[in-house]
């Protein structure tokens, strides 16, 4: 974390005249009938439009915390038994570098573009902390957990309850440890405070939140927990003594996994991926995990760091979700941290591009997608051999590139899913999908524009090209299901 477009959506709706050349009180020409019909559709496709925009923010809000492990045990659902996708950001800085006003102006921000979770510590060690606006630390002693500062906790309170009108809940970290060999978490405060002033920080805190609905607890964070784990586990044990509504994940240095450092605790509940790297690879490496899981992406590159461009960050969160990840967060610099320029941050490529991001896989059912990974082959064997799969067999991209195809399909075979992080033909097995005949779509992770391609028979292989240069979503459907253009509408959660 520390270490290491949406096009103008204002609705614009033709007048009168625009529509209705008779409104002048004369016939119209075939001509204008034809601009007139160009012109209602155009209008109708920005409603839908509009409409899932504000939907996928109405999904986030009417959400009933705290959430649980699906029946699958692949993804989410909320209290009312309904799929979870996650969409998360990355706030962690959001109680000790916000003001009240500051807070409240970033959940709403992320609230009108469909977040529906945000990691947040509720101690900071260094980065904008570990003191507050109002000059509260978190603790009456500096660094010993066991004189908690109620005055700070109060705040934190605010901040999280404040959260929960907005619709969205917390991935709360209590104790940061930080990125080895540097003052960034509070590893150190830990091992001196010892498991017997952990365990009565985990009692403070499961007693103080167990009534809040939109929590889940993470533990630990950009580093591997090593003798510091008796502590972890005497805090989360703390915890669970008062609070056993909530899940427990947590977060270990980068290119780990949480099953790599907390796996045999024994109180992990979902997994997380951590990478920088080939994030593929990570991914589908946790998707095979067993026992089986659900997992989320939960960091990889920030927004303003490591020179990433637009394309990186929709990369990481395509191939999350299509790799078959319940959920996947996006992070910012400047916004992580609450540093000057936050605010502007809000609006930056990488949120609009989530807004997108949310709409296209809420207008399918997601839940349901298993990544296409039937049958994957090395053809020649070595590291960056081409893949042969099952769905999309060719045109596929480099094992260990950047421009790998992920790709997914319903179990049923309603839809299927594939990211082309560059344009390039992709053969796709259209026995595959289910009923005779396939709608196929290109959508735009740039616009969140939808581009009918056709209607193709539902046997042998067949090859797409996107219209033009970029990256591009490519959706099949079973025509017979009449489904919607991607992202276009919501699909109701059973």
């Amino acid at each position: 974390m520390m270490h290491a477009r949406l096009q103008d959506a204002r609705l614009k709706i033709p007048s009168p005249r625009a529509f209705c050349p008779w409104y002048m009180g004369r016939r119209a020409s075939l001509e204008e009938y034809r601009s007139m019909i160009n012109n209602l559709s155009g209008c109708i496709a920005s409603i839908l439009i509009f409409l899932a925009c504000n939907t996928a923010a109405l999904h986030a809000a009417d959400a009933a915390y705290p959430i649980k492990i699906g029946p699958t045990r692949r993804y989410f659902v909320d209290g009312n038994n309904r799929p979870f996708l996650i969409q998360g950001d990355s706030a962690w800085s959001l109680i000790s570098g916000a003001t009240k006003d500051e807070a409240e102006q970033y959940l709403e921000n992320r609230r009108r573009k469909g977040f529906n979770t945000t990691i947040v510590n509720l101690i900071e060690h260094k980065w904008n902390g570990p003191k507050n606006h109002d000059g509260e630390g978190p603790f009456l002693v500096t660094g010993d957990f066991s004189t908690p500062n109620e005055k700070y906790f109060e705040h934190a309170d605010w901040v999280i309850r404040k959260a929960a009108e907005k619709g969205i809940q917390v991935l709360l970290l209590p104790i940061f440890l930080g990125y080895k060999g540097t003052d960034e978490g509070w590893i150190e405060e830990v091992l001196s405070n010892g498991p017997e002033k952990c365990r009565a920080w985990g009692l403070f805190l499961g007693k103080r939140y167990k009534d809040f609905d939109n929590i889940i607890w993470m533990m630990g964070s950009d580093r591997k927990p090593g003798e510091a784990l008796k502590d972890v586990n005497a805090v989360v044990a703390g915890i669970k003594e008062n609070d056993r509504r909530h899940l427990f994940t947590a977060q270990g240095p980068p290119e780990d996994s949480a099953v790599d450092s907390y796996g045999e605790t024994g109180w992990l509940d979902f997994n997380t991926t951590y990478t920088y790297e080939i994030v593929h690879h990570k991914l589908l490496s946790d998707y095979n995990y067993r026992p089986l899981m659900p997992y989320v992406l939960v960091e990889s590159t920030y927004e303003g760091e490591h020179n990433a461009s637009p394309v990186q960050i929709r990369r990481q969160a395509y191939w999350a979700l299509l790799c078959g990840a319940a959920g996947q967060f996006v992070g910012n610099y400047p916004l992580w941290g609450f540093f000057p320029g936050w605010q502007a941050a809000m609006d930056a490529t990488a949120s609009t591009d989530m807004e997108i991001t949310i709409r296209l896989f809420q207008s399918r059912a997601w839940y349901d997608l298993v990544p296409d990974q039937e049958g994957a082959t090395s053809i020649g064997g070595s590291p960056t051999a081409h893949l042969a799969r099952g769905v999309v067999t060719a045109g596929i991209g480099e094992r260990n590139g950047l421009d790998y195809v992920a790709a997914a399909r319903t179990s049923d075979g309603g839809t299927v899913i594939a990211y082309l992080p560059s344009s390039r033909t992709v053969t796709v097995d259209m026995s595959k999908i289910s009923g005779s005949q396939g709608t196929v779509w290109w959508f735009n992770p740039r616009t969140g524009s939808a581009t009918a391609s056709g209607e193709f028979p539902t046997h042998g292989s067949r090859q797409f090209t996107p219209p033009e240069e970029g990256d591009w979503v490519l959706v099949i459907d079973d025509a017979s299901r009449k489904m919607p253009a991607p992202g276009a509408s919501v699909l109701p959660r059973s």
